[in-house]
């Protein structure tokens, strides 16, 4: 399909429907949602079978990985012995093995040390960390309803930056900065509806840019479902279904003191068109130009988000708000 092409300095201006006391409202909402104390720390498939996965969450060394079953296991990062980084550990028969002093952690625990509760959701890790948390604890995550799997493309794209949490989310729930910001992705961007109109969330009607002038319109909502999680979920148009979930995780302060927070965002594409199931063939060959993709969008919303950050802690001050 192609597209009346509009010159990006002849767009309508976006900023008078782009409120941020909407956009602040709207972030509050999702600050306010429970958690149960999960994060998000990758995807499901960067812990892989005999090999540790270290991250930091909250500021907390954490370690993953998979027994002997291939089920997902998390515990503290620090080897309780002398400390050592279990990010570095073998894994043997399901079980870390210290690479200081040869001390085997498990899923069971030992000499003062407990493993964290571990989620796969089949695309993403998640632990439970509650002390990071501070609320009351839950079974299990709360996972955006998502395409199923066989019939979906799916592909997850990692990044970090100088931020909080609130940041990323407060980028996701503006939609009125698509077009400007990425006008290689995006065009005709009309923000549809809003909670203000008594919705859950921001539907969107927008033209996602294919190659060239080839586009595809669709219209997608986004909502938030907790104060680290967005979820954009097509609604009607071509992949009707499909949903790009972004997570935020806090790291922790980096050396210079400033906070840290990752980006883990997972695009699950799905299509009614007969020929997806070619394109689901190809996953291995799709997902890194997914990723790309991903990055390419990121790189402008992380600035955006840093920025905000900036911003609002700079001097105490808050940015002015026209």
């Amino acid at each position: 399909m192609r597209w009346e092409e509009v010159r990006w300095d002849r767009q309508q201006p976006t900023w008078p429907q782009a409120r941020p006391a909407l956009i602040n409202a709207a972030a509050a909402r999702a600050a306010a949602r429970a958690t149960g104390n999960w994060f998000v720390i990758g995807a499901a498939r960067d812990v892989r079978p005999g090999r540790p996965f270290g991250t930091t969450v909250a500021g907390a060394e954490v370690v993953a990985w998979r027994d002997s079953a291939g089920r997902l296991l998390a515990g503290p990062g620090a080897c309780p012995h002398l400390g050592a980084p279990l990010a570095g550990a073998a894994v043997c028969g399901g079980a870390l093995v210290c690479p200081w002093h040869g001390l085997r952690l498990g899923g069971t625990g030992t000499a003062g040390w407990r493993p964290f509760p571990a989620y796969d959701d089949g695309l993403l890790a998640w632990v439970r960390l509650d002390a990071a948390g501070g609320e009351r604890p839950a079974p299990e995550p709360a996972v955006p309803r998502r395409p199923a799997p066989p019939g979906a493309l799916t592909a997850v794209y990692s990044v970090s930056g100088v931020c909080e949490p609130s940041d990323v989310v407060a980028n996701r729930l503006d939609p009125w900065h698509g077009a400007w910001l990425h006008p290689y992705a995006f065009s005709d961007l009309t923000v549809l509806r809003t909670p203000d109109d008594g919705d859950e969330g921001f539907t969107v009607r927008v033209a996602y840019r294919v190659a060239g002038r080839l586009v595809v319109p669709v219209e997608a909502v986004f909502t938030a479902p907790g104060p680290r999680t967005v979820v954009m979920r097509i609604t009607r148009g071509e992949g009707t279904g499909s949903v790009v979930e972004t997570h935020a995780t806090p790291l922790g302060a980096g050396r210079d003191g400033r906070p840290r927070t990752a980006v883990v965002e997972a695009v699950v594409a799905t299509s009614h068109r007969p020929g997806f199931a070619l394109a689901r063939s190809a996953a291995p060959l799709l997902r890194p130009l997914i990723r790309a993709a991903s990055a390419r969008l990121w790189r402008d919303d992380l600035a955006y988000a840093e920025r905000r950050w900036a911003l609002r802690t700079r001097d105490g001050r808050r940015p002015e708000r026209i």
